[in-house]
């Protein structure tokens, strides 16, 4: 179940907003064009499915957005906590930045906290297993996964090169709690 926190984006120590309702979670990210769903999984996934079963599961949903939206590819990305790189994957997402396509996620499992910078204010969402959330391309945004990662996302995109993110150098995202402070 994901979780919306909003706070002013000079005071990340008062929380302007909460809420763990996805329609309240939807509606409240709706207004400023991002896009928050749950999805439900048509059948079990069984443990270590490979990718193309992981996908299969949620083809039905990934068919409507491909034909709304028009994305063209689509990866499965899996992070677990002894992976030996989560440090530099951790890194690489920090930072405020944008995107020039919009930014996609589902995920299957695990969880990992998005803060999207809106005008004046920072809403941090926590997407768990069962949440889509897509983010609008220019949308200044960072994502955390936390230190001990674990998670499997499906990524869609527009362009099959896939991520490729334009850092605004803001330090927003310094002052912001991180995702292991914040999750609860």
């Amino acid at each position: 179940m994901g979780i919306l926190t909003v706070y002013n984006d000079s005071d990340p120590a008062t929380p302007l907003f909460h809420s763990a309702d996805a329609a309240v979670i939807a509606a409240r990210l709706g207004e400023a064009g991002i896009r928050f769903e749950r999805w439900q999984a048509l059948r079990d996934i069984p443990s270590g499915a490979d990718d193309a079963a992981v996908f299969d599961v949620y083809k039905a949903d990934i068919d409507r957005l491909v034909a709304e939206e028009g994305y063209r590819s689509f990866d499965i990305v899996r992070m677990l906590p002894d992976n030996e790189r989560r440090a530099e994957m951790r890194g690489k997402f920090l930072d405020e930045h944008t995107h020039a396509e919009d930014e996609v996620r589902f995920f299957v499992e695990g969880s990992g906290m998005f803060y999207l910078h809106l005008g004046d204010q920072v809403c941090m969402v926590r997407c768990e297993a069962g949440d889509f959330i897509g983010v609008p391309a220019g949308t200044p945004h960072w994502f955390d996964m936390g230190p001990a990662p674990r998670f499997t996302a499906i990524r869609l995109f527009m362009s099959p090169d896939g991520w490729a993110a334009r850092f605004t150098g803001r330090p927003y995202s310094e002052r912001f709690p991180r995702y292991e402070t914040a999750a609860g």
